[in-house]
């Protein structure tokens, strides 16, 4: 049973992705100034601030089995470091195939500066709007866990969600471990629009 105080917290994410969402499409050109208010309520009666996404591979064992789990990804509009932050695991357009995506750890954001252990190269500073994000399994080498070791930093915007929950199997499964933020910000939009029934019906085999 959902608590008022959750079903208040939950509206108002419902409110801020619904003028995060309309905001968008309207500098996007995609919608009129007209259009922005029938949009925003729109969003914040019929969308959901979640989708499921299937993921599978080494690079993020063992938060995420290497056999596959389903996961449950809240929706960020518009990423920023207000938004999203260090420590949190998201989905990302993969730098190298665009209609692809990737799940990586965000590791660091604009203003940080990144030395590498190789000597021969220069520590930098991530630029506006720049993060860099890494694999969770640090027996990988650098090629192997295709992240920000091998195509260097990303686009804040190539972010399309942040994990919330992973389903491996029929009993395991459970939230994953995010920033602090993160599970502060997400702990409403789980605990409504979690469906872990829903959820094992995606798993693949």
């Amino acid at each position: 049973m959902v608590s008022v105080s959750t079903w208040c917290r939950y509206l108002g994410h419902k409110l801020e992705y619904s003028m995060a969402v309309s905001w968008k499409h309207y500098k996007g050109g995609r919608i009129t100034e007209g259009e922005v208010g029938d949009t925003v309520w729109k969003n914040l009666l019929q969308g959901k601030l979640t989708f499921l996404h299937w993921n599978k591979g080494e690079e993020m064992a063992p938060t995420i089995s290497s056999q596959g789990g389903t996961l449950l990804v809240r929706k960020i509009p518009v990423p920023g470091p207000s938004r999203v932050f260090i420590g949190d695991i998201v989905v990302l357009k993969d730098p190298e195939s665009p209609d692809d995506y990737l799940v990586r750890r965000l590791a660091a954001v604009e203003g940080y500066e990144m030395v590498s252990k190789d000597e021969k190269e220069e520590p930098f500073v991530l630029d506006k709007d720049e993060c860099w994000v890494l694999a969770d399994n640090e027996a990988l080498k650098p090629k192997e866990a295709k992240d920000s070791r091998t195509f260097g930093p990303i686009q804040m915007s190539d972010i399309i969600g942040r994990v919330i929950y992973c389903l491996r199997n029929a009993v395991d499964h459970g939230p994953v471990q995010n920033s602090d933020f993160g599970v502060k910000k997400d702990s409403p939009v789980l605990e409504v629009e979690l469906d872990v029934d829903e959820m094992a019906k995606n798993q693949k085999n």
